[in-house]
């Protein structure tokens, strides 16, 4: 396994010290999972598909296996710990208040793939199951890319006492980086999980973390910041 403190290295930090290891402290950790909607997960049945669909669905396919075999487990295993070692869990999520979603930002209804249309009670808006909220874990409901800037999140965090947020989810160029930025601004300390994230191509998400990676937070895998978490 390659170390985090020297892994996704860019130019602009090449030659940089490593990093000390972190301290995470009980109270003010938390995990923040980033987007895992039905929406995302769901697909149609290719034998259906008209050829031009056919390609997009191929094209597609290295994501999806991403997400079953990596990401998803990781996110669950993460979860898993952070509920039984007594940290914050908390998700976000893209979903609009109205039908018609008229209350989206203008990101989200610029025509192309990012034009969603999620209304906040419908199926495809939801958490997958496998990684469902429990008890009172906190949800935060965006229309825009970061989930600090689109909702009260900052406030949530503050109130909760966390300084370290850990972020995990898609996609890792988009709502993740976006995520990661604002809350770097805000002065929170970030680790973003290598493994618990994707983007549509592969070739994106490693250029990204490589993009965040030393300035606006770290980057590692689920098993390395696994072994930082107290219990």
């Amino acid at each position: 396994m390659t170390d985090w403190k020297t892994a996704y290295r860019s130019l602009y930090y090449a030659g940089a010290p490593e990093p000390e290891d972190p301290v995470l402290v009980k109270g003010k950790t938390a995990l923040l999972v980033i987007d895992v909607q039905n929406a995302y997960l769901e697909r149609p049945n290719p034998a259906e598909l008209a050829p031009a669909e056919k390609a997009a669905y191929d094209a597609w396919t290295p994501f999806h296996d991403r997400m079953h075999n990596t990401v998803i487990p990781n996110n669950a295993k993460l979860i898993k710990a952070f509920r039984e070692r007594g940290h914050e869990v908390l998700f976000a999520r893209i979903a609009c208040q109205t039908h018609d979603g008229r209350d989206r930002s203008l990101s989200q209804k610029k025509p192309g793939w990012n034009n969603l249309l999620l209304p906040k009670d419908e199926h495809a808006s939801q958490i997958i199951a496998a990684l469902a909220p429990q008890g009172d874990e906190i949800v935060v409901t965006k229309t825009t890319d970061s989930a600090l800037t689109g909702t009260n999140l900052r406030l949530i965090l503050t109130n909760l006492g966390i300084t370290t947020v850990i972020c995990a989810g898609i996609f890792t160029d988009q709502c993740i980086s976006s995520t990661v930025r604002s809350l770097a601004d805000e002065s929170f300390d970030v680790i973003v999980i290598e493994d618990g994230c994707a983007a549509g191509d592969h070739a994106l998400h490693r250029k990204e973390l490589e993009i965040i990676n030393m300035i606006y937070g770290h980057v590692m895998s689920a098993d390395e910041l696994l072994g930082y978490l107290p219990g």
